[in-house]
């Protein structure tokens, strides 16, 4: 009469840390390099300016903080995921350079399969 429930199994708690501190970190140094004059040639021929660079790195270093707080992780890694997902296409289709696409299209992935993984838990 009464079906067997199974629960997801609970979350190892340093695991998840861990991983989200890699996560935070890769992505508020990423953030902060924005400021460097290595990323002006890049956005010069993405074509939108130098303005959006600087939000590019505001937007890279936010969510890193959010992967870091524990009830704004799902809103960090969106945020990742979705300025990943961006950098790919534009990489692809803006400066015509698909190769380039590949480490953030990956890190859009790692990122997606991450939440995958921890949402229902």
């Amino acid at each position: 009469m009464f079906e067997y429930v199974h629960s997801p199994e609970p979350r190892a708690p340093f695991g998840d840390w861990l991983l989200r501190g890699g996560i935070a970190f890769v992505f508020v140094t990423a953030g902060i390099d924005k400021y460097s004059p290595d990323w002006v040639r890049l956005f010069q021929e993405i074509g939108l300016g130098q303005w959006f660079r600087h939000f590019t790195g505001v937007v890279e270093i936010l969510g890193g903080i959010l992967v870091l707080i524990p009830w704004t992780v799902t809103a960090g890694l969106v945020l990742l995921g979705c300025t990943m997902a961006s950098a790919a296409l534009i990489m692809i289709f803006v400066v015509g350079r698909p190769a380039d696409s590949i480490f953030s299209g990956a890190l859009f992935i790692a990122l997606s399969l991450f939440w995958w993984n921890r949402r229902n838990r």
